[in-house]
């Protein structure tokens, strides 16, 4: 039983007193978070020597869910990709057990007629590592049938299913730029708090009010503590529209989890630096 938390980033202009050493930002980051998204792998595959950067300055137990570039995802919609695949495969290597899981983020467009493309491609990944996918297309959050199927797909090859939940942004009208931007760009689906595997993997995004978020997020920490009581093992990221307040609110997620699950472990302290004051 464990449960890691963590950010969309690993720096942020707002988070600098907490990451003093510019050229090593993530073992700051490590510092205060057990877990990150590592949103920047869609855009490129990045250097093999700057992925082992990232493994030289996290511990073993860190975990990285590391998304798969847009051109496999998006572009070619997973088919025909095999070379794009083998490259970024063999660039997050150095990673190792950091891999907590490959991160299949689909486009809206993405419905349940192309689960098949989905199957194939799964099978693809190493079995190595674990795999989890995110779909936006509103059939399967609206439709019963459609989500069995994904879930078949899923359950063959052991992946999870990961939920991006936004009810709380979506649930006020937006205040802020931040806010309205996030409205522009998030999905604005159902919740889904549904686990498939032992390793769940939530994306939840907030407000840029902090009590709001904290709010917002009441119903995942009854599904959070029973899946710890259920002997599993979830990760959960905390978002807000710019994610300045995004580091401390994951720690708080999990001191409050601490409160429903005493057993659980803390979190590691964070190395002196001037104190940011959000609790």
């Amino acid at each position: 039983m464990r449960l890691s938390v963590g950010c969309a980033q690993w720096t942020h202009t707002a988070w600098q007193e907490q990451q003093p050493e510019p050229r090593e930002r993530l073992r700051g980051y490590a510092g205060w978070c057990t877990a990150v998204e590592t949103n920047t792998t869609f855009y490129g595959i990045p250097a093999r020597k700057t992925v082992a950067s990232w493994a030289q300055q996290t511990g073993p137990e860190f975990r990285f869910v590391v998304k798969l570039p847009r051109i496999i995802t998006h572009d070619r919609r997973m088919s025909g990709a095999e070379a794009e695949l083998g490259t970024f495969l063999d660039a997050v290597e150095p990673l190792g057990p950091r891999i907590h899981a490959l991160w299949v983020q689909l486009p809206a467009t993405f419905g349940p007629t192309d689960l098949g493309v989905l199957a194939g491609f799964l099978r693809q990944l190493p079995r190595a590592c674990r795999s989890a996918v995110e779909v936006r297309h509103p059939a399967f959050f609206t439709d019963e049938r459609a989500a069995r199927q994904l879930e078949y797909v899923l359950n063959r090859v052991g992946a999870e299913w990961i939920p991006f939940d936004t009810t709380t942004l979506f649930a006020a009208r937006p205040v802020s730029a931040g806010e309205r931007e996030a409205w522009g760009k998030k999905p604005r689906l159902p919740r889904r708090d549904r686990a498939l595997t032992e390793f769940p993997i939530v994306r939840y995004h907030g407000r840029d009010d902090t009590e709001a978020t904290v709010a917002g997020w009441q119903p995942w920490t009854e599904v959070v503590a029973a899946w710890l009581r259920e002997g599993r093992s979830p990760t959960v990221f905390v978002h807000t529209p710019d994610n300045a307040q995004s580091l401390l609110l994951a720690r708080r997620f999990h001191e409050q989890m601490r409160t429903l699950v005493p057993e659980l472990e803390p979190l590691p302290r964070p190395p002196e630096t001037t104190p940011m004051t959000l609790f």
